[in-house]
């Protein structure tokens, strides 16, 4: 259900994050508007504009799908400008995966224990000097007119090895498994939303987005 109303917006001012996620909005915000190039921009999204089918994210790329949710973000609410983000865990030793496919690699969208679970069986004979990984974000903008798209992105990375056992309640995904080489001896699930928001991979992204913004 809409709770802001598009027509109330300014086009040309409103940035619209495809996102739901009220914590996402606000880290995204307030990272975002320290660029001088979205000085006074409102930030809404998606989730506060209404119900909105979800794009198929078919892209073979980080960057790819985030593109894709960003370009249908315009596509569904008219407004001028966007910002999406696309995450995941790239592991070494699996060849890079689960990467684009974290949220549904042991085949339920979200199922954070199962994906964990074949986590933990995949990197079950992995030596432990051969266990590193790192979650990796993609946030891309599009500021769209009648001359065309400008898409700028941002790229951000959060390095560490896969932990043989789950430790840590708080995060989301792979973060009880996640030990940061920033912060030795810690799961990324043991940190409070403060501290992982310092270092993560999207954080970092957005930081690397603020920079090509100017």
């Amino acid at each position: 259900m809409a709770t802001v109303d598009i027509a109330t917006l300014d086009p040309e001012a409103t940035v619209v994050v495809a996102t739901g996620n009220a914590h996402k909005l606000t880290e995204i915000q307030t990272i975002l508007s320290e660029s001088p190039a979205l000085e006074g921009v409102r930030f809404v999204a998606l989730g506060e504009l209404g119900s909105f089918e979800d794009p198929d994210e078919n892209g073979e790329t980080f960057y790819d799908n985030a593109l894709i949710k960003a370009q249908a973000a315009l596509d569904e609410t008219g407004l001028s400008m966007a910002v999406a983000d696309d995450s995941g865990l790239c592991v070494d030793a699996l060849g890079g995966d689960p990467g684009i496919h974290s949220a549904r690699w042991a085949g339920e969208h979200g199922n954070d224990a199962a994906n964990n679970d074949k986590m933990l069986a995949e990197m079950a004979n992995v030596p432990d000097g051969e266990r590193t990984a790192r979650f990796h974000s993609t946030v891309v903008f599009i500021s769209r007119d009648e001359d065309g798209e400008e898409i700028l992105a941002g790229n951000g990375d959060c390095e560490g090895t896969i932990a043989r056992d789950l430790r840590g309640t708080n995060g989301f995904g792979y973060d009880p498994l996640f030990e940061l080489a920033d912060i030795p001896g810690k799961r990324m699930a043991e940190l409070e939303p403060e501290e992982k928001n310092a270092i993560s991979h999207r954080r970092r992204a957005l930081d690397d987005l603020v920079k090509k913004l100017g």
